[in-house]
């Protein structure tokens, strides 16, 4: 079984298609329905380490669709490895660019591109897959946009020899493995923590709003699941999911809503709709309680300023960087494994932890 080692050195189509590896949006993590299992834990081997951090590459963007850091020092055979996300514009996908440009200094000899498309689009995104094969990549790092979209293209790929793995949200398409948050297991995480900021406040009963993005954003949806489940068997109530749709007044009048039937917190099972109940919860003056989940600037705002309670922030750093090991060890043959999952865990962000 491979571990990941700690150590100095290691750690299109044309027209309108190929003009959408561009930027935008806000990131969904989508996982398969029948999630894949750490082969660390199958095989009974110890959970994989980062490998330790190097000093962040400076390159510039080269173009609006393309970011791409030149080739690193000679440590080796030389590999060309792309990462592809649903967007180019979120801080939360140059967290994973970060840590893939880290990876990539520290192996040495990597030619290292990150595109994506304008939009969170299937044919967009696949299009950019297209681009990846056509310019030579031997693997690919990607978040894909759904489950199913992508993987016509993700075949091609394959056929071509390239090496599949995804970060943040996987297809249904076959890969080394998949980097990602555990997300049921997050939303228990994010509803122990609000379960002790309500014990603190002595609160010991109530209803609970809480926010999705869509019905169909299973990340989400694992969240939820782990959220609601950590609060079975208590006294308090979970009102019905109100989903965003991309649209944070949904969020923000059932924030006003929910105030006005005496909700006793909220829950946000993303950043768009932790931002936008922490805003509602701003404006209203009051000092409602408000879980959620990522990092943005606008979150961590709503953090220091004590609007919300609690975030649970994702390491899409690790997921860039032990991405681009484990794509590395594949192409030479170190890691053998195929359709692992590896849990990249969440840490829980508070006034106190800023």
């Amino acid at each position: 079984m491979y571990k990941l080692q700690k150590a100095i050195g290691l750690s299109v189509i044309t027209g309108l298609l190929l003009s959408g590896c561009g930027q935008a949006g806000d990131p969904e993590i989508i996982m398969p329905d029948t999630p894949m299992q750490p082969s660390a834990a199958v095989n009974g081997g110890a959970a994989a380490e980062p490998v330790a951090a190097a000093e962040e590459p400076t390159e510039e963007p080269t173009d609006a669709g393309t970011q791409e850091a030149q080739p690193a020092a000679a440590a080796g055979g030389a590999h060309t490895v792309y990462l592809i996300t649903m967007d180019l514009a979120d801080s939360y996908w140059q967290s994973i660019d970060k840590g893939c440009k880290q990876a990539a200094e520290e192996l040495g000899n990597i030619t290292y591109k990150w595109i994506g498309p304008d939009t969170h689009d299937d044919a967009l995104q696949s299009a950019c897959v297209d681009q990846a094969v056509s310019e030579g990549a031997e693997a690919i790092l990607i978040a894909a946009n759904s489950a199913e979209g992508v993987n016509a293209s993700l075949q091609k790929a394959a056929d071509a020899g390239c090496k599949i793995i995804y970060v943040d949200s996987a297809a249904s398409f076959d890969c080394v493995t998949a980097l990602a948050t555990d997300n049921e297991a997050a939303g228990k995480t994010a509803a122990e923590s609000m379960k002790t900021a309500l014990a603190d406040r002595g609160i010991t009963s109530g209803t609970i709003g809480v926010f999705g993005v869509t019905q169909d954003t299973a990340s989400c949806v694992a969240r939820e699941t782990g959220f609601r489940a950590a609060f079975e068997g208590t006294d308090f109530e979970l009102g019905d999911t109100v989903y965003m749709m991309d649209d944070a007044a949904n969020i923000k009048n059932a924030v006003t809503a929910g105030q006005g039937q005496g909700y006793v917190a909220f829950f946000g099972t993303n950043e768009g709709t932790s931002v936008a109940a922490g805003e509602a919860v701003r404006e209203s003056g009051r000092d409602d309680l408000v879980v959620g989940f990522d990092t943005s600037d606008a979150m961590r705002a709503l953090i220091a300023d004590g609007t919300a309670y609690a975030t649970m922030q994702q390491n899409p750093e690790r997921m860039g960087h032990d991405g681009m090991v484990i794509a590395v060890q594949a192409l030479e043959g170190t890691y053998t494994d195929t359709n692992t999952k590896t849990d990249t865990g969440v840490t829980v962000i508070t006034v106190d932890s800023m």
